[in-house]
């Protein structure tokens, strides 16, 4: 939990925005995705979150839950450098790093930054070596 005096500054925004990205079913059960939300949520008190599931933008199973990109927006980043911001997010999320996230997509602003520049990056396109694996689409198709 945040000190009051934190809370205070992120009042400006409206209560956590949470959004996803999925390119399966929207009825579907998103456990890890679920989880990630639930995690930032609960320890960092975010102005803004999104949890954007890029799994689809990978040489995976579709509706897996493997590649994801968070944005979150808290005063608990204030004074921490953005080295010191993305191991409090990955330490907070180390269970799903350990498991089924392959890959995780990091930006950690103070509302300030976020007021100042509220712009999201673009993911890049997936490098990974299966790309290059002439048997993927048989592997991905026999996993279906």
């Amino acid at each position: 939990m945040l000190p009051a005096r934190f809370l205070r500054s992120c009042t400006r925004f409206p209560s956590a925005t949470v959004t996803s990205r999925y390119s399966g079913s929207q009825n579907m059960e998103k456990p890890v995705e679920t989880s990630i939300r639930a995690k930032l949520s609960q320890n960092l008190e975010p102005c803004h979150l999104e949890v954007h599931n890029e799994s689809y933008m990978h040489a995976v199973p579709a509706e897996s839950e493997t590649h994801f990109k968070v944005v979150v927006v808290s005063d608990a980043f204030r004074g921490k450098s953005l080295i010191q911001r993305h191991r409090l997010v990955n330490d907070l999320l180390k269970d799903e790093l350990a498991g089924p996230v392959h890959a995780l997509s990091i930006q950690a602003k103070t509302p300030q930054q976020w007021e100042e520049n509220p712009t999201i990056n673009e993911s890049p396109g997936c490098m990974g070596g299966s790309k290059h694996d002439p048997q993927m689409g048989k592997k991905l198709s026999s996993q279906v």
